[in-house]
C-alpha cells in the first residue's frame, strides 16, 4: 500500500506548481541543453552532454517523487489547539538543552527558521498528540533515550 503524504494546502500547492514547471519548462529547457550539447560533437567526452543528460536524470527523479506524493495525499487543516500535530509550530527542550522549533510534517513542508519533523520519525511518534508541557521520551537511532518537554504548539 502506498504511503499517504499528509500536506498543508500551501505545500500541496507549491508541489503542483513545481510538477507542472518540471514536466512543461524544465524538460523543454533539458531537452535544448542536450541539443546544444550534441552539435558540439564527440558525446563520449563531451562534458556538457553529460552534464545536460545528469539534469535531465535528476530531473525526471523528481517528477517521479512528486507524482508519487499527487497520487497519494491527504490534506492536513491543523487546528488552533495545543496538541503536536501535523501543519503545527513545535518547540521542544530535547534532555534539559535550549529550546528548538520544529514544523511538524511532511518532508515537502517549508518552514522558514525551523527544521522539519516528520510524524513519522521516531522524536514524531514521541511527540504526536501530546501537549504543552508534558514530558515524553523517545530513543535516537543510535539506542539513546532522550526526555522532551513540549514547550510550545502553535499555528506557524
Amino acid at each position: 500500500m502506498a504511503k499517504v503524504h499528509h500536506l498543508t494546502k500551501t505545500a500541496l500547492e507549491r508541489l503542483q506548481a513545481e510538477h507542472h514547471d518540471l514536466t512543461t519548462r524544465g524538460r523543454i529547457d533539458v531537452a535544448n541543453k542536450i541539443e546544444r550539447a550534441r552539435e558540439l560533437g564527440d558525446l563520449s567526452e563531451n562534458g556538457d552532454y553529460h552534464a545536460a543528460k545528469d539534469e535531465q536524470g535528476h530531473m525526471e527523479g523528481r517528477i517521479r517523487h512528486l507524482e508519487s506524493i499527487l497520487e497519494n495525499y491527504e490534506i492536513v487543516e491543523a487546528d488552533d489547539g495545543d496538541v503536536v500535530g501535523p501543519g503545527k509550530l513545535v518547540t521542544l527542550s530535547i534532555d534539559g538543552d535550549e529550546p528548538e522549533s520544529y514544523y511538524f510534517g511532511s518532508h515537502e513542508e517549508r518552514f522558514e527558521g525551523a527544521a522539519t519533523m516528520t510524524p513519522e520519525s521516531a522524536l514524531g511518534k514521541a511527540v504526536t498528540g501530546k501537549r504543552v508541557n508534558e514530558t515524553c521520551s523517545y530513543t535516537t537511532p543510535n539506542g539513546h533515550t532522550l526526555s522532551v518537554v513540549i514547550v510550545s504548539v502553535e499555528l506557524p
